[in-house]
Order: C-alpha cells, then structure tokens, then sequence
C-alpha cells in the first residue's frame, strides 16, 4: 500500500498536484472544447440542469469552471451520511466558496436505521445484493429527488477510468433513448434497491470525458483548486468511506472503490447502464 508517512529523508511526501500535473499535448483545445460544453449546458437553464458532485478532483474542476465562467448552474452533492471527514471539510468550504449554490441530498433516515437495525453497520461487506441496498438508500433514492424535474445532469466521468467509460460520448443521449423507446421501466428495475434510476430520460454531460488523469491536476495546480487532500494520501477515486481505500502503485483508478468485489461489480448504480461489459480500467500511479 502506498504510503503517507514521511520520506526517508524526513520530507513529506509530494502532493497530489506535484506528482500527477502532466498536461497532455492537446490539453488547451480539451479545455476550450469543455467551457463550450459547460456554455451549452447552462444555456437549457438553472432550472433544467445541475452539476452532480462527489468532490473528487474531477468535479472541483468542473465547479471551478462553472463559477469562473459564472455559469447558472446549480450543483448538488450526495452527503450520503457515510462520508470521509476530509470529504465533508472540503464540502463545507465548497459550499461558503462557490458563486454557484451547492444543494445536498441526504438518504431518508428511517431508510438507513432499518438497513442498519436490519443487516448491520458493515453489512456491505456479506454481500453484493446487500451493498447494492446500501448504495440504493444512500446514493441512487437521493439521486432521483436531486434530479427530479431535470432535462440534463453534468458528471465527471472520463474515458479512462475504466474500459466500460472508453467510449463515452461527451454529451450522452442513451437514457433519453432508452426513455423514449420506452425502456425507462427496465432501466429502473436494474437500478438496484428501490428501483430509483433517477436520470432515466436525461441528457449526461461528460465535460472531461476526454481528459486524462493529467490534465485534471494541471488545471488543480495551474488554478490552485482546492482539492480533497485523500488525494494526496493515494485515493483516486473516493465515494463512502467504508467502501473506499487506498490504492498502491500500478493499481488501477478504481481498486480501491469495494475492492472485496469482482471487478465486474465495481459500480453504485448512479452510472451504470444494463449489459455493459467490462474490460481493464487504467492505471492511475506511475
């Protein structure tokens, strides 16, 4: 596992900015090519669009674009109750720093104390029907009520993460298709718990879908955005903290997101579509 202690020379360790900012060639039509995007999406309306935001490094870039182009769009977090301190720390100065209103969704509490009373605190680790219901009550039920009333939602997800993502498309028509050939009913049924599939119908966009690990912490570092310093500590990819560790190196971005489970499993359920295959993801530390 990689670790945070201090070097053997008694320095501490890099920073997630100094070991990752490597700007690829194309990195400034990407960038110009992602405002125009953002542009396009504000321009549906405050009301018909919101940013969906884990605070991981991809989505503090994507509300930094959004307030220093001073776009109208609203963005909403999932406090799922299960979050990292430091996750919370960097919501708070979020939401006192942003032009753009931060909104948070929380699970139902009777939910949560059922599961609880029902299976356990570390239920999710008996089985996968038992995290996909945690994940159902935490993320996928607040999800619907964050996007209810929407046309389209903005995400952070990028082609490299995994070889599922490698053909994503920058703005992403197929649950407006599945909707319209009437398959927002299946989609639902294959949500998970509670059958919530809050973005049947919508329009995503991938404003970084294009970009790579790179580029994300050289605009960080070129703009100083204030970033989750888990980051800093080895975790690429960050969501509830009983299901998120540290990765070591030459793991792939997503090995430390329920890490007891098949590769195949890797997803909560808030982007992931039916039949879709799985294929090596890429690595994120040299």
């Amino acid at each position: 596992m990689a670790s945070s202690s201090l070097t053997d020379r008694g320095r501490p360790p890099a920073k997630a900015p100094a070991l990752y900012a490597r700007a690829s060639a194309t990195f400034d039509a990407k960038l110009a090519q992602t405002q125009a995007l953002l542009r396009q999406a504000a321009a549906l309306g405050a009301d018909a669009v919101t940013q969906a935001s884990s605070l991981g490094a991809e989505d503090v870039v994507i509300t930094h674009l959004i307030n220093a182009l001073q776009l109208d769009i609203p963005i909403f977090v999932l406090e799922t109750g299960a979050l990292h301190t430091e996750t919370l720390a960097l919501l708070e100065r979020t939401q006192a720093g942003s032009r753009a209103p931060v909104t948070l969704y929380r699970p139902e509490t009777g939910a949560v104390m059922h599961f609880i009373r029902s299976h356990g605190q570390d239920a999710m680790y008996r089985s996968m029907a038992l995290r996909k219901s945690c994940c159902g009550i935490r993320k996928l039920e607040p999800l619907a009520r964050a996007l209810a009333g929407k046309s389209a939602w903005i995400t952070g997800l990028r082609r490299e993460q995994s070889g599922a993502r490698a053909d994503m498309p920058l703005i992403d028509l197929s649950e407006v298709a599945a909707a319209g050939a009437g398959g927002a009913n299946s989609a639902a049924g294959s949500a998970g718990a509670g059958g919530h599939r809050g973005s049947a119908g919508l329009t995503k966009f991938n404003p970084l879908a294009h970009w790579t690990w790179g580029d994300l912490w050289h605009y960080i570092a070129a703009h100083g955005v204030d970033y989750n310093p888990l980051h800093d500590r080895f975790y690429p990819s960050i969501g509830c903290a009983p299901c998120t560790r540290a990765i070591s190196l030459g793991e792939d971005l997503r090995s430390g997101r329920w890490w007891w489970e098949q590769e195949s499993a890797k997803e909560c359920g808030l982007h992931a579509k039916p039949d879709t295959p799985t294929a090596p993801r890429q690595k994120a530390l040299p």
